[in-house]
């Protein structure tokens, strides 16, 4: 039996806001996994260790969750006045394919890390101390986004007092502008509807605002759907019946913007689009033992990502939540308490978090130029990893 030996490629391990993922360089990648293609997909698979029927990636890098089976490819910037480009992909856990149509805005709080530290950004733009601002082109959805990346004595700050609901310890704030937010694939709002009637055969026809910005989003009001909008996981990614009834749901309502041309296609996207659901603020007890109170939230979201219930919140699906309420008579406006809103603190499994956002209406259309939030990152490992030879 012939054996190919193992080769090692550099690589970081790094957290990103609620989120955690392998860092590579593109330069360092081996060639055919340089360029787009089965290639590079089978090498991030066999990094992570997917697809696994055994829903552990034992033999990978990967958390066995979606928000710990991430990889990001960051290269120097094509982009003219940026400092680096951004690819992310999505790694499925339990079948053979890494979706490529949408960014992680967790991760993103750790790209501008990762390019400092990697010399991918310029020298001259990285104080002594302060702050460094990273311009990243996120090459997934073609847009622009702005990551503040504290800096003392010439090297990115990780450790801090600043606390994010859903990761333990506390380290240093990172705030991440998202620039004119909307998905790149159409218009922010698809339909062009505030709400919409969404028809799911087999199941219902629901109230959804349907919105491209961060990530492509449904939200459909919690009640409609059997839910209080205070669910934790244990809730949900136990029950077989609601997870069909949410990948339905997310079938028909990708097709409805656009996205896809028929439902049977959903299979091959799982990363895109999001569903959330949204509630009135009440008070509930967050998966740390936390009470939240509803008089500290305007709103409850609770959102699944690769077809479970997200343990606290992506960071593209908060872009979303702060842009849809930030436009009156959304789902999410209404259930914030509706009218004009610049930020917006809503609640989800792990706790709190507050996106400020600004959307304006020119021509009948809405569109939002800016969504801010502030996540943390670190590194976690740094050094090499390795994958059979034969891999990909």
């Amino acid at each position: 039996m012939s054996q190919v030996p193992q080769i090692k490629i550099p690589a970081t391990y790094m957290r990103g806001g609620t989120s955690k993922g392998v860092f590579f360089n593109l330069e360092d990648l081996p060639k055919a996994a340089q360029v787009p293609g089965a290639a590079r997909d089978a090498f991030l698979l066999r990094v992570i260790g997917s697809p696994d029927p055994y829903g552990k990636h034992t033999d990978g890098m990967g958390g066995a969750t979606s928000s710990t089976s991430k990889t990001v490819i960051l290269s120097k910037t094509s982009q003219p006045d940026h400092d680096v480009d951004y690819l992310f992909g999505q790694v499925s856990i339990d079948k053979p394919f890494v979706d490529w149509s949408g960014n992680c805005g967790n991760l993103t709080a750790a790209v501008g890390s990762f390019a400092i530290s990697s010399g991918l950004v310029d020298a001259s733009r990285v104080p002594e101390n302060g702050v460094a601002i990273v311009r990243i082109w996120q090459a997934n959805i073609k847009k622009t986004i702005i990551a503040h990346v504290p800096v003392t004595n010439g090297q990115v700050q990780e450790t801090g007092d600043f606390e994010l609901d859903g990761v333990t310890f506390p380290a240093a704030e990172v705030q991440v502008e998202f620039m004119d937010p909307a998905d790149g694939e159409g218009a922010m709002l698809p339909t062009g509807n505030l709400v919409d009637e969404l028809e799911v055969p087999g199941v219902g026809t629901f109230k959804a605002t349907m919105i491209n910005a961060g990530i492509p989003t449904i939200f459909l009001n919690a009640e409609d759907i059997g839910y209080t909008g205070t669910e934790l996981q244990g809730a949900i990614n136990g029950d077989e019946k609601a997870l069909f009834m949410f990948e339905t749901i997310r079938a028909h309502g990708a097709v409805r913007m656009g996205l896809i041309k028929n439902i049977e296609e959903a299979a091959g996207r799982e990363h895109t689009p999001k569903v959330a659901f949204v509630a009135k603020a009440a008070d509930y007890v967050s998966s740390s033992g936390k009470l939240i109170s509803a008089a500290d939230i305007d709103l409850n979201v609770r959102a699944l990502s690769m077809g479970k219930l997200h343990h606290a919140m992506m960071g593209t699906a908060a872009v979303a939540i702060g842009t849809a309420a930030a436009i009156p008579g959304t789902l999410v406006n209404l259930a914030a308490g509706g009218g004009d809103r610049k930020a917006v603190t809503f609640g989800h499994p792990s706790g709190t978090l507050r996106v400020g956002a600004e959307a304006i209406q020119k021509d009948g259309e809405w569109t939002a130029t800016k969504v801010i939030m502030s996540r943390s990152a670190r590194v976690l490992m740094e050094g090499w990893v390795r994958v059979p030879g034969d891999a990909f």
